[in-house]
């Protein structure tokens, strides 16, 4: 048995297949003055090209995985565009009389080799975007070279030195059945990628594998052995045969009411980004979308998407819904969010910084635009409009001074739209939290973003690998802030849901019980999971153990609390 580390759950039992590794062999040769404007007219075409590819992987990965997990593309298309980059490549062929191949691999060689170098894992790992972007931009540039490919007529396990998100999505994932690197770890996006495609995963294993070796692998311990003994072969086909079982008793819960064991309903509704998405969440058996995430409308384009743009998406997610509501967050961009055709301001601490509700507030027009969009749209459906970022409550009465505004021009050009549409806010500040009881008195609902909101509280960036293990849900302050605002809404008798990652955990369920929540939002392969633990639940336990977590000093505490109410007859 060798030992990796685990990318993505899941136990894979099958032959291998290990994919060459692949160096392109380019001649460092010069090119007469003459020929410049050629190389140059051949870079750009092999750049449109690239991008006319990855635009293409893209929505194929959206229509599949999620918008989400498409969305790793738009780091290789970011790529293709960044001046400084593309500067580069240029700056060799009119400089050095290179070729336009010889100046993409000097630059992609130089990049790859400064962030290997870089003391941080997250850093290290999009050198494997920036050779994947080269890769592709070189073929086109060089002409097609022929792949490996694996067998056509049997499953496998691909064993690589790197995988690239490129070369995962060109993979049928039915015969797929595991993968082994040696490079890569969890935040890669090939692990993001196996993760939503649900393929076990390793990485770290150097050599030892030959195409046609069986292999087991764990994507959840990293364990992989090689041509293992009949005993733990058949040890592993057990396992392996278990989980198979547990996913077809999930997948029997889709149509089985959300209700505990004492009779609380709760409401299991999906984070969206796109209609596909959608589509996927109403098969896992969500029961409404407790987020829609307008920015991916935003993000897909050059330009402000239209009025009329927008409103075909939101009523296609109405006519999905069928009467189901649908809670749509308002354009939430800035801090880790851009838009390449509008210019924000550069910022020490943009997560602090220009972004959410204040960008909209700012540019009145383009929120006007949205909030006509969806006051149209809300005739054909059940549809609440969710501002983000809010931290006052000069910034919601500013926000519906637009909507009155937005609901005027609609009436004066005739347009039907649903007069008294539910407004509320994103608690995910720690101002808005401390003035629950006052920003309650504003609006009709409160909706928890637990993900900003655990940064905010602990100031920790969760994306910064140096202090990303400070960064704990399962916080006394966090669970104090979480109370405070849940008891207001319910002071001021308004609903209370929650829409963060700590949503779709189950682990967290019996304190969205004890608090008293009864609506949770989360990411729509979350769904069934959380089901099975609320249908095996009680209210009653949830507040017994919501006593307990109160009293913990640590999220060590709270933790092993919560994992010991999991066990048989622990129930809440």
């Amino acid at each position: 048995m060798v030992k990796g580390g685990g990318g993505a759950v899941g136990i894979a039992i099958g032959k291998a297949f290990v994919l060459p590794d692949f160096e392109w062999d380019i001649s460092d040769y010069q090119i007469d003055v003459s020929d410049m404007a050629f190389e140059f007219e051949k870079l750009h075409e092999g750049v449109r090209v690239s991008k006319s590819e990855l635009q293409q992987i893209k929505q194929e990965i959206a229509e599949v995985l999620g918008v989400e997990e498409s969305n790793i593309f738009d780091a290789h298309l970011a790529i293709l565009e960044d001046p400084v980059f593309m500067n580069e490549v240029a700056g060799i062929i009119q400089r050095q009389y290179k070729a336009a191949e010889v100046a993409v691999k000097e630059v992609v060689d130089k990049f790859v080799g400064m962030f290997d170098l870089l003391d941080d894992e997250y850093m290290k790992e999009r050198a494997l975007d920036i050779k994947d972007v080269g890769t592709r931009l070189l073929k086109h540039l060089l002409g097609s070279f022929e792949e490996a490919k694996p067998p056509e007529d049997q499953p496998f396990v691909i064993v690589a030195k790197e995988l690239t998100p490129s070369q995962l999505a060109h993979l049928d994932p039915s015969r797929l059945l595991g993968i082994i690197t040696a490079s890569g770890g969890k935040t890669s996006h090939t692990a993001i990628m196996a993760r939503a495609m649900g393929i076990p995963f390793v990485f770290g294993i150097e050599g030892g594998i030959q195409t046609g070796d069986l292999v087991i692998l764990d994507g959840a311990t990293g364990d992989v052995y090689v041509n293992p003994d009949e005993e733990v072969d058949a040890d592993y086909q057990e396992r392996r045969r278990q989980l198979l079982q547990n996913r077809e008793r999930l997948n029997s819960l889709v149509d089985v009411p959300a209700v505990t064991k004492d009779g609380i309903a709760i409401s299991l509704s999906a984070n969206i980004a796109s209609i596909q998405e959608l589509e996927q969440a109403l098969k896992h058996g969500a029961k409404g979308v407790g987020l829609f995430r307008t920015e991916m409308l935003y993000m897909d384009g050059h330009t402000w998407p239209k009025e009329d743009e927008q409103f075909e998406v939101y009523r296609s997610a109405c006519e999905l819904l069928q009467g189901k509501p649908l809670i749509i967050r308002t354009l939430d961009i800035g801090g880790d969010k851009q838009l390449d055709y509008i210019s924000l301001p550069e910022e020490e601490n943009p997560v602090l910084g220009y972004r959410g509700i204040r960008i909209s507030i700012d540019r009145r027009d383009m929120f006007k635009t949205q909030l006509k969009a969806i006051l149209r749209a809300s005739v054909f459906g059940s549809i609440k409009i969710l501002l983000p970022m809010i931290s006052s409550v000069e910034e919601v009465h500013k926000a519906r001074e637009v909507l009155e505004l937005a609901k005027r021009e609609l009436r004066e050009a005739g347009r039907p739209f649903q007069e008294l549409i539910p407004v509320g806010i994103m608690i995910e500040v720690p101002a808005a939290a401390t003035i629950a009881d006052m920003l309650a008195q504003e609006v009709q609902f409160f909706s928890i973003g637990t993900n900003d909101l655990v940064q905010y509280v602990l100031a920790v960036d969760r994306m910064n690998e140096k202090i990303s293990h400070l960064y704990e849900p399962y916080h006394p302050a966090v669970l104090r802030m979480l109370k405070l605002t849940v008891e207001a809404a319910q002071r001021h008798g308004i609903s209370v849901s929650v829409c963060g990652e700590l949503a779709g955990d189950a682990d967290a369920l019996p304190i969205w019980l004890g608090l008293g929540v009864r609506e949770l939002s989360m990411a729509f392969h979350s769904l069934l999971n959380v089901k099975e633990r609320l249908i095996g639940s009680t209210e009653e336990g949830g507040k017994r153990m919501m006593e307990e977590l109160l009293k913990c000093r640590t999220s060590a505490e709270m933790k092993e609390l919560l994992h010991d109410g999991r066990r048989p007859g622990q129930a809440g």
